[in-house]
């Protein structure tokens, strides 16, 4: 891997804004239980100049609707991430820099029937969800070359809690850490982080404007290839939630069957009343060379 891709230390650190209202800074975090029956996410996002941290997050359970969390009015921390706001509690703690990520939060949630029913807030059931889990670094960092981001793959363990019923999770997992202008309501992409049962871990960022690279890697070993090629397509309902999703990947010459095994969907209101879906999704995948992965993957998708 060139210098370019390589991350510092520092940057798991907060950085200083530009003066955009939509400067955002973001860390995401995901994980799958080895078992594929349960899962979750979480997603601390900082607008220092609007003066708000948005909180995101949801768990996946076999056989249930989503459970989902979903703040975008919390006042802002002056350093970190952390959030003691109106009921929501969460603590997010670098151990050891680009080692190990703890997190744990407490909050008021929404359960929901389907996936397409988070999009109406009405429609869920007021539940509370909390979580104790730490991510250790379980591969290569990479950072993007053309944007200020990072992506570490990573095994996770701890507890997992839905209204008093606890899981104990362990099993791969995401995270990444984000700076800068972050405008939802632009342009659609797609993002997906996997980890195969023969040890490689894919990561892709198809951001859909003409002329855009792919961006992430395929990894293995300690051995890290940039993406070439990472052409996505997915077959979506009429709300935009995914039944599968097909990815082509080069370096490696390989294809890969995605299907989501359980949702946490977003929908984002712009000040000015802008419209985005987001259906994050849990998934299993088959590569076309004969490997089995889970992880997550999403879709933006501004209703323009």
């Amino acid at each position: 891997m060139d210098a370019a891709h390589e991350v510092a230390e520092v940057d798991e650190q907060r950085h200083q804004p530009t003066d955009e209202a939509l400067f955002n800074e973001s860390v995401y975090l995901d994980v799958v239980d080895a078992s594929g029956n349960v899962g979750g996410y979480v997603r601390l996002g900082l607008y220092p100049n609007l003066g708000v941290i948005w909180w995101t997050a949801a768990v996946t359970i076999a056989g249930r609707g989503p459970v989902v969390a979903a703040r975008y009015d919390l006042g802002a921390p002056k350093t970190g991430f952390d959030i003691s706001d109106d009921g929501v509690s969460v603590t997010y703690a670098v151990d050891e820099a680009l080692r190990q990520v703890t997190v744990v939060a407490s909050s008021p949630a929404k359960s929901y029937a389907t996936p397409e029913a988070a999009y109406d807030e009405a429609a869920g059931k007021d539940v509370d969800i909390a979580l104790s889990l730490t991510w250790s670094t379980a591969g290569v960092p990479y950072h993007y070359a053309i944007t200020t981001r990072y992506e570490i793959p990573c095994t996770v363990v701890g507890t997992i809690t839905v209204d008093g019923e606890q899981f104990t999770v362990a099993g791969p997992g995401q995270r990444d850490h984000s700076w800068g202008v972050r405008d939802w309501w632009s342009f659609g992409w797609c993002w997906s982080a996997i980890h195969f049962n023969d040890g490689r871990t894919l990561h892709l960022a198809d951001i859909r404007i003409d002329g855009v690279p792919p961006l992430g890697y395929v990894q293995k070993d300690g051995v890290v290839a940039s993406l070439e090629v990472a052409n996505t397509s997915e077959v979506t309902n009429r709300d935009g939630i995914a039944s599968s999703a097909h990815f082509v990947i080069e370096p490696g010459g390989f294809t890969v069957e995605v299907t989501p095994t359980g949702f946490g969907p977003l929908l984002l209101v712009s000040e000015d009343g802008k419209i985005d879906r987001f259906p994050r999704a849990m998934v299993e995948a088959k590569t076309s060379d004969g490997a089995f992965g889970r992880g997550w993957i999403e879709w933006n998708q501004p209703q323009i």
